[in-house]
């Protein structure tokens, strides 16, 4: 292996370990949120409030937007992202009020 080769292949070696570590920090992220959602979600139904609530959801798809400009993330991506997580939440929510 050259020289060149094998700087290559540290430098690759060490991406995948942070990327290994930034996945780990999202999963344990997400489990957290959700344990929030969650906990919004009965709370909503002990209350009979609607399980979804449109103008919180377009808040927070504008400031994950604002976020991901910010963080130099497309927002687009970004934005797919936060509604994939809503659906889940609202889900959640209604299985509460079941």
């Amino acid at each position: 292996m050259t020289d060149h080769a094998a700087r290559a292949a540290q430098l690759l070696s060490e991406h995948r370990e942070s990327i290994d570590r930034l996945d780990a920090i999202l999963v344990y992220t997400l489990g957290e949120r959700f344990k929030h959602t969650q906990a919004v979600g009965r709370l909503k139904a002990e209350h009979d409030l609607p399980p979804s609530d449109p103008d919180r959801e377009a808040a927070q798809i504008a400031r994950l937007e604002d976020l991901a400009d910010r963080a130099d993330l497309d927002p687009e991506f970004a934005k797919k992202f936060l509604n994939f997580i809503i659906a889940e939440v609202i889900q959640h929510h209604k299985r509460h009020h079941s």
